[in-house]
């Protein structure tokens, strides 16, 4: 199983230098210029299946079956990133092209090593109460909890002006801040807690003491601290479940 994970760990290394730290600028600026008649969509491609070779040898797989997982997962990255290069560049299309990567790494790895002993094992990991329990409140604490928040700050929504703010800024801040509070409190740790709620504060200081937007100031502390509050309150929760779980 060792083994096995190691292979897996291996390809998405390869996957990570070739994608992110052996393609520079020009090669993306071509791809992009020139689509599929870059030459550098195809060197690209290249890259990909020789550090897939690499990767795959490395962990002992032998000659024959790492040279074909390395055509696979080079002819595949090359289809993926030609269709990529005739779509405008937007964070939902890098996100499917990162995923679909992953998804071919994922599909070589299976055929190579059969690990079905490691699948088998996450996939009763995966089922357990705990682990659905965690990812139940993970799935709560974005847009449930943020259309709730929302209401709850209708009644004071109408008094503050945001139109110089970005849009659904806030809400994003406010996931992601949910997603660190929480995955402190279950990890037991309390004082990165306090820092990010002074870091919070802070930001808004200067418009306090100089007496600037003043009701957006309190508008956004008070969504801070009941979107706090509702995290620590999961969170407490959902450890005190877990802890008491055999």
């Amino acid at each position: 199983m060792t083994d096995s994970i190691g292979s897996l760990l291996a390809l998405l290394m390869a996957h990570l230098g070739g994608d992110f730290l052996l393609q520079g600028k020009a090669w993306v600026q071509s791809k992009k210029n020139l689509q599929h008649r870059s030459p550098a969509l195809y060197k690209h491609a290249g890259v990909h299946a020789l550090l897939s070779l690499v990767a795959l040898l490395i962990t002992q797989q032998p000659w024959g079956s790492a040279v074909a997982g390395a055509l696979v997962i080079g002819a595949t990255h090359l289809g993926i990133d030609i269709v990529k290069s005739h779509l405008p560049e937007r964070l939902g299309y890098f996100l499917l092209d990162q995923l679909l990567h992953l998804l071919m790494l994922l599909s070589v790895w299976l055929w190579l090593s059969e690990p079905w002993a490691a699948l088998t094992a996450f996939g009763q990991w995966l089922l357990r109460p705990e682990t659905l329990l965690t990812l139940l409140a993970y799935l709560l604490i974005t847009r449930p909890l943020s259309i709730l928040i929302a209401l709850v700050m209708r009644r004071w929504s109408a008094q503050v002006d945001n139109r110089s703010t970005l849009a659904d800024a806030g809400a994003r801040i406010g996931m992601l801040e949910r997603f660190l509070v929480l995955t402190f409190v279950l990890a037991g740790e309390w004082t990165p807690i306090g820092f990010l709620l002074a870091a919070k504060s802070v930001l808004r200081f200067g418009d306090l003491r100089e007496d600037r937007d003043r009701k957006l100031t309190e508008y956004v502390l008070l969504g801070t601290m009941l979107s706090f509050s509702l995290t620590l309150m999961l969170g407490l929760g959902l450890r005190t479940v877990l802890d008491a779980a055999p």
